[in-house]
């Protein structure tokens, strides 16, 4: 495996990986409330990043383990990670968006809604980016922002049914 093939076969940016970690880290953001008490705002960023490099080191190990590559080298393992790396950035918006709701005093439980919205915003918005990417029809982009918004509002609807017992 070479650098052009850790990318899209388009060589455009792996937009399934950064959809994907995009709904991890709303899961992330809404399991961490679990109790019904949120995180502090820089614990909540600290588990968004642990876990998107934790999933993007899976994802990682698991691309050069299903390649087969023999002599395995840094190289294979650098593209893996170039290619896999989408899924990990995905973390940074919402720990980004935990930070400064804290920094603008605002509550814990404020910080949480803020990254969960804006991981919910991110995966709709990668998901219309790749349908547009692809040249889809209007009717596919608009069908993907949908379908991933739904998506979304699940892991939002699962935080405030936990969060209430």
């Amino acid at each position: 495996m070479n650098a052009a093939e850790s990318q899209a076969p388009s060589g455009r940016m792996e937009y399934a990986g950064a959809v994907y970690g995009s709904l991890l880290a709303a899961s992330v953001v809404a399991g961490s409330a679990a109790d019904g008490t949120p995180l502090q705002a820089g614990d909540l960023a600290t588990v968004l990043i642990s876990t998107g490099v934790v999933f993007w080191l899976a994802h990682m190990y698991a691309q050069v383990v299903s390649q087969g590559v023999h002599p395995l080298t840094w190289e294979h393992v650098r593209a893996a990670g170039r290619h896999e790396w989408p899924l990990a950035q995905a973390a940074f918006p919402p720990a980004i968006a935990a930070a400064f709701a804290s920094a603008f005093g605002m509550s814990d439980g404020a910080a949480a809604w803020a990254a969960l919205t804006v991981a919910v915003a991110s995966q709709v918005i990668w998901a219309v980016a790749a349908a547009v990417t692809t040249h889809a029809s209007t009717r596919v982009v608009i069908l993907s922002g949908i379908a991933n918004l739904a998506l979304g509002l699940a892991i939002v609807a699962l935080k405030t049914v936990v969060a209430a017992h």
